[in-house]
Formats: C-alpha cells, sequence, structure tokens
C-alpha cells in the first residue's frame, strides 16, 4: 500500500472546501490513515519548500502556507500516490481535466487548493515531517475487498 500526503491548503480551508476533497479521495477509493487540522508554522513551511528555496516564488509559498490553517492528511492505498495526483489534477486550474478537484473549485497555480506528494520517497519524507509515527493508523475498510485486487 502506497501513503500520499495532500495538505487542504489555506485557501481550500478559507473556501470551505475540506469536506468535498476527503469525499474525492474517500469515493475514489483510498482510505484516511492520519489527518489533523493546523496552523503550519514558517519552520514546519520552510522544511517542506525546502527544494524551492532560493527561487524567485519560494517566500510566498511560505507567507500563502502559513497565512491560515490547513487541513494536513495521509492517504493510503494501491498505486496512492497516483490515484490521489490523477483526483487533484494539474496545477494549474485551467489546465486540470474535468472532473478533478482544481478543475473543478481552482483557476491559477498560486491558489490552488491542495497539495499531493509527487513521488513515494517525497510521501515518506514528506509524511515524516508532518505527522508522528504514532499518528498513523492502520486499518482496512472492510469494502477494500470489493476495491482492490
Amino acid at each position: 500500500m502506497e501513503r500520499s500526503l495532500v495538505l487542504v491548503k489555506p485557501d481550500g480551508v478559507q473556501r470551505g472546501l475540506i469536506g468535498e476533497i476527503i469525499t474525492r479521495f474517500e469515493h475514489r477509493g483510498l482510505r484516511l490513515v492520519a489527518c489533523k487540522f493546523m496552523q503550519v508554522s514558517p519552520e514546519l513551511a520552510r522544511k517542506h519548500y525546502a527544494v524551492h528555496e532560493g527561487k524567485s516564488f519560494y517566500e510566498g509559498l511560505i507567507q500563502f502556507i502559513t497565512s491560515a490553517p490547513v487541513m494536513a492528511m495521509v492517504w493510503a492505498g494501491p498505486d496512492a500516490i497516483s490515484a490521489v495526483r490523477q483526483t487533484v489534477g494539474k496545477t494549474r486550474g485551467t489546465e486540470a481535466a474535468p472532473g478533478t478537484i482544481r478543475h473543478d473549485f481552482a483557476l491559477q497555480a498560486r491558489y490552488n487548493l491542495i497539495h499531493a506528494s509527487d513521488s513515494v520517497e517525497n510521501a515518506e519524507t514528506e509524511i515524516a515531517l508532518w505527522f508522528k509515527q504514532e499518528e498513523l493508523v492502520e486499518w482496512k475498510r472492510c469494502t477494500e475487498d470489493w476495491m482492490y485486487e
């Protein structure tokens, strides 16, 4: 089972889209294994976006992610990274496929509602940054035998 970090960013929280986003992943067949509503500290933001340090948009990322609460989650399932990213859609809402979260609710790259891990390796690093091991709940949904091979 793969895992992916998903963050409903401040714009998604402010627009009241947390429930809609969770519903999309649940309907897709993914399993929520961790979740917390939190205000992101500048320190955590800098660690999360360290790969972008020095780029022209870095400070804007830090300011944005710390501007209001986020909903941090970990979703699990077969091919979870691909399934989450497909459900989220391309970075710009105007380029995202119809039916994706970003297509349905976002227009631009900056206010694109959500972050999702882009690889298994990055997911592991990001999950460890946002969650303690004991915050991850291992469980099985009774319907998984009808959804997973």
